[in-house]
């Protein structure tokens, strides 16, 4: 792709010229003790895209009473689903597996282009990452943000953060950014057959097929955030692909925060509701995460399922995120081929 660059013999070395990959997710605390959670939330809830209320009303809560009280709790909830093994969250295992395997699959020359991963939020950062990777030689950098449908507060914090670090490079390298991919058909492959291959290993038959996606405020939609409408198309696709009905796979809204109103119906109202009705048999699909992480660990997994069961239902299963399967990696294998296109 780049030709050796040919230098003076008097010439200070420096390295050849290459294309870095960055697949960046959303972040992960270091460890599941108070200090490390509230380090990771401080920087997470600080971000404006993530919450965009007024700072003078907004840092005070979040420095006087969030942050004193929040650690703790959820660093018990990602105790619950720490891998202990890596000493690390499954978010930060996957996202490094995902890059390990991208860049066995694509069989790249590495003196040519080189993949990595970073997180937005914790360790590595995406500064950290694209530092490292330029002293490497990479004057062309491709960002993958690992979010399928596109909200401000994912896709565009994580923009925002790399065009924050171009600003203060002296040599800036040239870069490129991935779009969502919402509604590829790879992407939709591999969430169809990651879950078929779930569902087929199950001693029951789900009755609903719950498409849950992280929720968003409502107001965000009204003022352009395409969030809604990409996990809606994603949705649609994978009913289509699957051969269900709205009714059988409805879409819904996890993770509500704050008092506003967020996009819906609710995840968890919507199970409970459905097991007041007689439904004992449901299956969860998280297709707005690529990996595994507390949200659909725990928060679907084990908080929902409670949910589920205390309101009448009997069976329950949380459909695994593609993760580094082998459809996830021919996805994502396939959207940076697509993105290099031209750089040679």
């Amino acid at each position: 792709m780049n030709t050796p660059i040919q230098l003076p013999k008097t010439h200070p070395p420096i390295p050849n010229p290459r294309i870095g990959i960055i697949l960046v997710n959303l972040g992960t605390p270091e460890g599941t003790d108070a200090k490390s959670v509230r380090r990771y939330l401080a920087e997470f809830l600080s971000d404006k895209r993530v919450v965009d209320y007024p700072r003078a009303f907004w840092l005070p809560l979040l420095y006087g009473i969030i942050l004193n009280t929040r650690p703790a709790k959820t660093g018990r909830a990602y105790a619950k689903i720490w891998r202990k093994e890596s000493d690390e969250s499954p978010l930060r295992y996957y996202t490094r597996m995902q890059s390990e395997k991208v860049r066995e699959q694509l069989g790249l020359d590495e003196e040519l282009v080189m993949v990595d991963w970073a997180m937005r939020y914790g360790v590595p950062s995406i500064k950290e990452t694209i530092h490292a990777l330029t002293k490497k030689g990479c004057t062309r950098i491709l960002m993958l943000p690992l979010y399928p449908q596109y909200s401000a507060t994912t896709t565009g914090t994580v923009n925002d953060e790399t065009f924050r670090t171009l600003m203060h490079m002296p040599w800036q390298p040239a870069l490129r950014t991935v779009p969502a991919f919402h509604d590829h058909p790879a992407y939709i492959e591999a969430l169809a057959e990651v879950t078929s291959r779930h569902l087929n290993s199950l001693d029951f038959t789900p009755e609903r097929i719950v498409l849950s996606f992280h929720g968003l405020p409502e107001r965000y939609f009204k003022n352009g955030d395409p969030y809604h409408c990409h996990c809606a198309k994603t949705a649609r696709l994978l009913r289509e692909h699957m051969g269900w009905s709205e009714e059988v796979a409805p879409l819904t809204f996890q993770s509500k925060f704050g008092p506003e109103k967020w996009l819906g119906p609710a995840t968890e109202e919507t199970l409970i509701e459905m097991a007041t009705k007689g439904v004992k048999n449901v299956a969860v699909i998280t297709p707005g995460f690529v990996s595994d992480c507390i949200e659909t660990l725990e928060e679907i997994g084990i908080e929902a399922k409670n949910s589920f069961v205390e309101a009448g239902g009997v069976n329950f299963t949380a459909v695994p995120c593609i993760n580094d399967e082998p459809e996830a990696i021919d996805m994502l294998s396939a959207i940076i081929t697509r993105e290099l296109s031209g750089w040679d």
